[in-house]
């Protein structure tokens, strides 16, 4: 709340008090006692005139008054017994006249303690104001951006309002405009940002805090064409030491002409913010890169497992059909079949090597409708050779009737001839009656059960934690993706996959798999 207050009278007072007294009494003594006729009274208005110069409104009533009395009283004493109507006149042109210099002088007084009042609120305001512009930890400018607004107005008059474009095609033209431009005043903030002592170093052209070929000071030319109040955007500039430094520039353009010889710029210092940004693109791009150098050698390891088996049968088989052929006489038929199962199991390590293309390149793969149990039959007989060398028989159980299921053929069958393949190395060292495994085909909560069960040593404790861990394996020879790759295969599958040991002994590993159903 602002309050106004008189100070004690001073010599300059009591002199107005003194001679508007005087008049006063002057004024009452011609007035009472000479025979001059006419409106004396009138000159009261003077005295109160002289009178208002020292006294608040309380005083000014208080000398209207008593000028008032004086009047009535002189006029009481001098004209009451022989008055005339001239004579009420002259008492009524005096004593309006005095009414109205004393309406005036109060209107006058209310006016003059308003505009004390503002003034005070303004001065305030412009204390608040610059107490939050010179302590406030942003720094600020108040620059004067008259001469450089009124020479882009006329620059747009002329037809330039790309301001852009002919920034680029007069490379002269920014630094030319940053010269039309005054810092008035600058807080400490921006001494410390641009790493200067005071304001005269700040007067010098902004030429030399701002590097070459940055656009930003371009538009901000082109937001003052365009009419903009404000104006935000990044910006690089140099400090006085030369060093680069990032920040994020404010301008607010005021919307009355003649403000804009003190226009209000503001400057963050962002620098870390986008040193860290950029870090952060870097380590992105650089966690890309290993990403995909992790995916080229899961890939490369996935590719050599999934062909290691077609591979290895194509041997076998090639060496078999050079045996049949090298008989005396050859075995044509023989040869024949072997041929067959070489050109079969080419095209099974082609199927691989196109279901991997269209893994990669995000082409949805085909399923199609499959009965499991001729999917057994057939990866059996693909692996019957493994089979055979290793004496392993194979028993296959089902429990009850098995509904077609919607899988990608291969993929699937990659996934048994993977666990097949686990099951006979785990009972490679188990008496031959021992090698035995099982196969069983059931259903469970409307999922389908296909468990293939060994009967080597189990599974440890070590082991189950880090089954489906990739690059885990517990032999000298594995990779240690095959049971990784499987997993992921079968949750795309919609089913499950989980590993443990069989009551009666060895590893059981249990595929769920959604069945069709009946309305499909």
């Amino acid at each position: 709340m602002i309050r106004l207050t008189r100070q004690e009278p001073g010599r300059y007072d009591l002199l107005f008090r003194g001679a508007a007294i005087l008049i006063a009494a002057s004024v009452f003594t011609i007035d009472t006692f000479t025979e001059i006729e006419g409106a004396i009274a009138v000159l009261y208005s003077i005295a109160l005139l002289l009178a208002a110069q020292s006294v608040e409104r309380t005083g000014l009533k208080f000398f209207s008054a008593l000028f008032l009395c004086m009047a009535l009283i002189s006029f009481t004493f001098t004209h009451a017994a022989k008055a005339d109507f001239p004579t009420y006149m002259r008492l009524g042109v005096a004593l309006i006249s005095l009414g109205l210099t004393t309406a005036l002088l109060l209107r006058n007084d209310r006016a003059r303690a308003e505009l004390l009042r503002i003034n005070a609120a303004l001065a305030l305001s412009e204390a608040r104001y610059r107490s939050i512009f010179d302590r406030t930890r942003v720094a600020l400018w108040e620059r004067d951006y008259s001469k450089l607004r009124a020479h882009l107005l006329e620059m747009s008059a002329r037809g330039v309002t790309d301001i852009k474009s002919y920034a680029r095609q007069n490379p002269d033209f920014v630094n030319e405009c940053i010269g039309m431009i005054d810092v008035v005043a600058s807080n400490q903030a921006a001494h410390e940002l641009l790493g200067t002592r005071d304001d005269s170093s700040l007067a010098r052209t902004g030429s030399h805090f701002i590097p070459m070929g940055d656009d930003t000071f371009a538009s901000v030319l082109q937001a003052i064409v365009d009419g903009d109040t404000y104006f935000e955007g990044n910006a690089e500039i140099m400090t006085e030491s030369g060093e680069r430094k990032h920040v994020l520039v404010s301008i607010s353009f005021p919307t009355d002409v003649e403000a804009f010889d003190r226009v209000v710029v503001g400057m963050i210092d962002i620098t870390q913010r986008e040193e860290a940004r950029l870090a952060l693109a870097a380590a992105k791009e650089e966690l890309s890169h290993a990403t995909r150098a992790a995916t080229i050698g899961a890939l490369s390891a996935s590719l050599a497992h999934e062909l290691n088996q077609p591979l290895g049968a194509i041997a076998v088989n090639a060496q078999t059909l050079t045996r049949w052929l090298d008989r005396d006489p050859p075995d044509v038929e023989a040869a024949k079949r072997s041929a067959e199962r070489i050109l079969r199991d080419s095209s099974r390590g082609s199927d691989i090597l196109k279901s991997t293309r269209l893994m990669l390149s995000d082409m949805p793969r085909q399923p199609e409708v499959v009965a499991l149990a001729k999917l057994i039959d057939d990866t059996l007989e693909l692996m019957k050779h493994d089979l055979q060398a290793e004496n392993v028989s194979v028993e296959v159980v089902q429990k009850r009737a098995i509904p077609p299921i919607s899988v990608v053929r291969l993929e699937l069958q990659q996934v048994l001839i993977n666990l097949i393949s686990n099951a006979i190395q785990a009972i490679a060292a188990a008496e031959p009656d021992r090698r035995v495994v099982t196969i069983t085909l059931d259903t469970v909560d409307d999922m389908i059960s296909l468990i293939v069960c060994d009967t080597g040593d189990g599974l440890d404790e070590a082991a189950r934690a880090k089954l489906f861990t990739p690059f885990f394996t517990t032999k000298s020879s594995g990779m240690g993706i095959g049971l990784s790759i499987s997993r992921s295969t079968i949750e795309a599958m919609g089913g499950s996959i989980e590993g443990s040991n069989h009551p009666d002994g060895g590893a059981m590993f249990e595929i769920r798999l959604p069945g069709e159903r009946e309305d499909a």
